[in-house]
């Protein structure tokens, strides 16, 4: 079943908090408008965990890298440093 994002006003959304909580563990992220405009999203504590949750380091990920011994060759420019004044 996909998850449905619904959209609620500031207003809606403050006198119906327990509804709004309740669709964003139901159904997915819930987005809160102010003034017509997306404000803010709701969401549950396991997709927030889920989605901030790192994986790995940075010397893992460039391990694993699949262009990792692809001995790619960089041409470095030799023009001189641009002058500023400071």
């Amino acid at each position: 079943m996909a998850r449905q994002t619904r959209k609620w006003a500031v207003a809606k959304a403050k006198a119906q908090l327990s509804a709004v909580i309740n669709r964003a563990l139901a159904d997915g992220p819930q987005t809160i408008t102010r003034s017509g405009r997306d404000a803010v999203v709701v969401v549950s504590s396991q997709d927030w965990k889920r989605k901030t949750s790192r994986l790995g380091n940075l010397a893992e990920f460039l391990a694993s890298s699949p262009l990792r011994g692809a001995r790619i060759r960089i041409k470095r420019s030799k023009a001189k440093a641009r002058e500023m004044a400071l």
